[in-house]
């Protein structure tokens, strides 16, 4: 059976991708980071996750982008915003979706695995750039050159399943496949036991997506 290794954040769209990885067949690997990330209850939820689906290993990986801050997410002198911003957010983390995949091209590297599964989504994030298609693109022509499976002609493949769905049709493909949303955390201000604050940007786009898919939203709050 193939191998592959998937990014797992804790939240609604890794969790979905989880799924779809085992429903391809995939024998899964797991990977999640600390990277210093204000909301990390998410972390919690991936072992949840990782558990529930029974995933051949889930390894979690310490890096300090809180060190070079730049993000609300990493700074807590930087708020998290309560309404929707132009252009690139303040949430966005420098170099976050470089640094995971070049780690999980790495351990792929180590397992003999040629497939890397990550939930970014250009409908939604759309001011995120390393969540564009052309990123992903970029990165996978970097893995062929810089790794010893590619220069010897294995090649190794980024899958993004969810690139271009609207976070109802991903909410709907995950319910197919027997997600349980309960589990998952996607709130940027989650608090240690993983309760929502409901205003920022993930919790409002994780809303109307339940909302637009026309089933209850499993999400809890804070009062």
């Amino acid at each position: 059976m193939k191998k592959a290794v998937i990014l797992l954040s804790g939240g609604l769209d890794s969790a979905t991708v989880l799924a779809i990885a085992e429903d391809q067949g995939y024998i899964c690997h797991a990977l999640s980071f600390d990277y210093g990330q204000r909301h990390g209850a998410e972390l919690n939820a991936a072992r949840r996750i990782a558990e529930k689906a029974r995933v051949a290993e889930h390894k979690l990986v310490r890096i300090g982008l809180d060190s070079i801050g730049g993000s609300a997410l990493t700074d807590r002198r930087i708020a998290v915003p309560d309404h929707p911003q132009e252009g690139i957010p303040v949430t966005y983390v420098p170099a976050r979706n470089t640094v995971f995949l070049a780690f999980a091209l790495g351990w792929a590297e180590v397992l003999g695995a040629h497939d890397i599964f990550i939930g970014v989504n250009a409908v939604d994030y759309s001011g995120y750039p390393d969540c564009r298609p052309e990123f992903i693109r970029a990165f996978e022509q970097l893995a062929q050159l810089a790794t010893k499976a590619g220069v010897e002609g294995h090649a190794l493949h980024i899958h993004t399943p969810l690139l271009t769905l609207s976070k109802a049709e991903i909410i709907r493909t995950g319910l197919d496949l027997g997600v349980d949303y309960a589990h998952t955390v996607s709130c940027y201000s989650a608090d240690a036991q993983g309760l929502a604050c409901g205003v920022c940007d993930s919790c409002r786009l994780r809303a109307a997506g339940f909302r637009a898919a026309g089933v209850a939203d499993p999400t809890r709050y804070r009062e």
